[in-house]
């Protein structure tokens, strides 16, 4: 695995968790999006999700949205074989 693949895909586990965590399916995710002004459609973010590779600004965008005021980044993220 490269080293941005490995990156890509610790940020995508990090907004998988969070959404496990609340019990957030992607279109509940989508639909507040919408209500903070950020246009996606759910197979977009779906697809970006999957392969992690999105922008800093669409984790946070998804993190505010999902009402995540504190992080936690669990060393487990960071295992060698994702």
């Amino acid at each position: 695995m490269s080293s941005i693949d490995y990156w890509y895909t610790i940020s995508s586990k990090i907004l998988r968790a969070e959404m496990a965590k609340r019990k957030i399916t992607y279109e509940d995710l989508v639909n507040k999006l919408q209500v903070i002004g950020v246009q996606i459609n759910v197979g977009n973010l779906r697809v970006r999700v999957s392969k992690g590779a999105f922008s800093a600004a669409l984790l946070i965008q998804c993190l505010r949205a999902m009402g995540i005021k504190n992080l936690s980044i669990e060393d487990s993220y960071f295992e060698e074989n994702p």
